[in-house]
């Protein structure tokens, strides 16, 4: 440890004093030094515990990463299948190493050399669903899935984790990314899908990205397409927090053509050529409309800024599905167009749960004895952590449900019935936009979740 000369000069005058003098002079020179370094210690290990900052550890583009996730009820694998470089990076560039909500599933990036996090975020997956249903019991299958994360600088190694109801990693896959790595493909610099803008409140760095792809419209019906994209945008900010949040948004509409004209509807024996390859009557549910063909979604999309996905499906059909921080899918042509899209992208970008209930019986994503990530249900295992600071004193659990139409929106209580169980999980008011589509948006708890989460993209 180096220092001024005139500060050991000095020490070196008082102690030529006496020799009792520069004994204690020597003393004091060494406990500054064991001071200093400890000092200097503790600043470095302060750094070190920093966030850390996006230009130090990542380029201005995005690494897109396809798995495979594979298995059946009883055993899950995730495998690599492909990397892909795309010359934009629309994500955030602050709060890199937390956890925007707690999800399904985890991805973690971290620095190879020093093995310090630099990126995570978190998802659901249509896979994680499927286990639960009863042909996971007897069959094996595959579901594609496509995550997107900063382009590093140097290599780095990610790690993905699934885990089940009860917060047990059911599988996990580590694995190293090399920048220079050859076979990255990279996409998105030519043929872009013609696209434009609905809303563009500022740059993809400073707003969250919302891209709204075309599935069943053929070439023909493009402008048809574009005027239902822009009837989604309308609804989405019709709603709380999103109005008056709108100027951290860009919303584009993505023009990707079909051979044909709507959606498969395997019960019905329709099977179309469809840009994504939507169907209806995922797991045998006849509204459930989702695609497993997630790498083409993204294919669509290379070299587009975007974060969240909208998928409209050309049907008047009803139907939808949202997975967290994967894409949000419904139908346009129907008459309940405009609540489901919001729902759904409740779902999808909010992490919202349904609020409806059909069953006595627990759910198998919600068992009774773990409270649920999703921030507008609750089991009361950590109520403490959802919206009981909202919940006026003297409120009884459970609340009885309201039914004056001036408060059957926004009464906040602890009302039975959530999360597709009749008992043991709770929501926050009688009705809300996450349990039937007549409500006239989002209740007081699933605004303030949304608000925050927008508020993380957006904010240092």
């Amino acid at each position: 440890m180096e220092y001024p000369r005139a500060f050991i000069t000095k020490f070196r005058q008082m102690a030529t004093i006496s020799q009792e003098n520069a004994y204690i002079c020597s003393l004091l020179l060494l406990n500054m030094r064991k001071l200093t370094t400890l000092f200097v210690m503790g600043c470095c290990a302060a750094a070190s515990a920093q966030a850390p900052a996006y230009h130090d550890y990542f380029e201005d583009k995005s690494l897109r990463i396809d798995y495979l996730f594979t298995g059946d009820a009883a055993c899950q694998s995730i495998y690599l299948d492909e990397l892909s470089a795309l010359p934009h990076w629309a994500g955030r560039r602050h709060h890199l190493d937390q956890l925007p909500l707690e999800g399904n599933g985890e991805l973690t990036v971290r620095d190879k050399q020093t093995q310090t996090v630099i990126y995570r975020t978190s998802f659901s997956s249509l896979f994680q669903e499927w286990l639960g249903e009863p042909e996971a019991q007897t069959t094996q299958r595959g579901f594609e899935n496509t995550f997107l994360v900063p382009f590093p600088q140097r290599p780095a190694t990610v790690t993905i984790e699934l885990r089940d109801a009860h917060r047990k990693v059911t599988s996990s896959l580590t694995h190293e990314v090399d920048p220079d790595d050859i076979l990255i493909h990279h996409r998105g610099h030519e043929q872009i899908t013609p696209h434009r803008y609905l809303l563009k409140s500022g740059e993809p760095d400073t707003c969250i990205d919302v891209a709204i792809l075309a599935e069943g419209y053929t070439v023909e019906e493009m402008d048809r397409f574009y005027q239902d994209a822009q009837a989604a945008c309308d609804a989405l900010f019709e709603h709380e927090p999103f109005r008056h949040l709108k100027n951290s948004f860009n919303i584009v509409a993505v023009g990707s053509p079909s051979a044909d004209s709507g959606v498969s509807i395997p019960r019905n024996n329709e099977w179309k050529n469809t840009a994504v390859s939507s169907h209806f009557d995922t797991f045998y549910s006849d509204r459930y409309l989702t695609t497993r063909q997630v790498k083409s979604i993204h294919n669509w999309l290379a070299g587009i800024p975007y974060e969240h996905i909208i998928i409209l499906a050309n049907t008047d059909t009803y139907g939808g599905g949202g997975i967290y921080n994967s894409y949000t899918l419904t139908t346009t042509h129907h008459a309940d167009f405009r609540p489901v899209v919001v729902h759904e992208f409740g779902h999808s970008f909010g992490g919202l749960a349904d609020e409806y209930a059909y069953s006595d019986e627990p759910s198998s994503l919600y068992p009774y004895d773990v409270e649920p990530w999703e921030q507008n249900i609750t089991t009361l295992v950590d109520f403490d952590s959802k919206w009981k600071d909202m919940v006026p004193e003297g409120t009884p659990c459970p609340t009885p449900a309201e039914t004056d139409a001036s408060t059957i929106f926004t009464k906040v209580g602890v009302y039975e019935g959530g999360g597709y169980s009749l008992k043991g999980i709770y929501r926050p008011v009688t009705e809300c936009r996450m349990r039937i589509n007549e409500a006239p948006g989002f209740c007081p708890v699933c605004q303030r979740a949304l608000e925050r989460l927008i508020r993380f993209y957006t904010q240092d």
